[in-house]
């Protein structure tokens, strides 16, 4: 896992706060500040957070369905890895043309949270999986096109037979078993998962857990992992960035980051999740405005004036460790 697939460079992205006509002009929501990562070949990255922290948003950046207010997010193509050191092999994926960005698009897929929306109900199984070859310059004929269908659909977990089927026709996890072979038919070096088993039944989320697993080891597929749940995080990824209010407040090796933990709002989280902590009445609010100071500032117990008045950088503890906060 030594080379490096994407990074993303100083993410920030505001969106036009849009409430109706008698909203303010020209009044913005911060949803992401400063998000910065490495992912390399082989590895899974997880982003864990509260809901409205801004881990969608920047999965969404990844693939260019939302364009930055600024930073860059930089792909290493395959055959230009050697040159990676300098960054010279990189391409910024903001500044690609439609060409380009088709076939970024074949290499990074993105799987969403609820497939009962993405997957169109008027069409069949076999056409959602097939229909992103109309845009691609790959020609495949029809035989070779159903047999492909056939053979992803079976790397699944899925009946070849189910594919005339729609996507109502599914249960939950089946539907989204289908997301996922939309995304592995073209062959992708990197999946984009968004929240793709919080929806799903505990048993459920284990099969596609699992099966995630299975064609990540087959195909040494790269991952980013979107989740709300730590416990999911930890026993799927190999590293977990923790977001909160558009910021990454620390980010370590999953192995570790339960037992050293070093933000208080990691802490906080862990404490959650084992039940050693009572539900906050605090609610993550929207940043209306760029944040100055610590973005958890106001909810710690642990805060100094100095917490207040600049964003602390985000500095390396251990190897693979690195923390926004000025108690380290």
């Amino acid at each position: 896992m030594s080379d490096l697939i994407l990074k993303a460079e100083n993410l920030f992205k505001s969106f036009n706060l849009e409430a109706g006509f008698f909203a303010k002009k020209d009044q913005l929501v911060y949803a992401v500040n400063d998000i910065s990562f490495d992912l390399r070949r082989g590895e899974t990255l997880g982003i864990v957070g509260e809901s409205g922290c801004g881990k969608s948003t920047t999965a969404r950046m990844l693939v260019r369905m939302y364009e930055p207010t600024s930073g860059r997010v930089l792909y290493y193509p395959k055959d230009q890895e050697a040159s990676q050191a300098q960054d010279s092999g990189a391409q910024n994926i903001f500044d690609y043309k439609r060409k380009a960005l088709n076939e970024y698009r074949r290499k990074v897929k993105y799987v969403f949270q609820d497939p009962a929306r993405s997957l169109n109900p008027r069409m069949s199984a076999f056409n959602v999986l097939t229909d992103a070859f109309k845009y691609s310059p790959q020609k495949v004929g029809k035989e070779e096109l159903r047999a492909l269908a056939e053979k992803t659909f079976l790397e699944v977990g899925l009946a070849e037979r189910h594919l005339d089927k729609r996507p109502s026709e599914f249960s939950g996890g089946q539907r989204q078993r289908v997301s996922i072979a939309r995304a592995l038919i073209m062959n992708p070096e990197l999946l984009i998962c968004d929240e793709v088993v919080s929806a799903l039944d505990v048993s459920i989320q284990g099969q596609i857990l699992n099966l995630l697993q299975d064609l990540r080891a087959k195909k040494n597929l790269s991952f980013v992992f979107i989740t709300h749940d730590l416990k999911v995080a930890g026993w799927f990824c190999d590293r977990i960035a923790v977001m909160y209010r558009g910021a990454i407040v620390e980010e370590a090796p999953a192995a570790t980051l339960f037992q050293n933990a070093r933000h208080p709002y990691t802490k906080l989280l862990f404490d959650g999740a084992q039940g050693k902590a009572q539900a906050s009445s605090v609610e993550v609010t929207s940043v209306l405005s760029k944040e100055n100071g610590c973005p958890f500032a106001h909810r710690c117990p642990h805060a100094k004036p100095e917490c207040l008045s600049a964003l602390p950088p985000l500095r390396d503890v251990a190897e693979g460790h690195r923390v926004r906060c000025v108690l380290g």
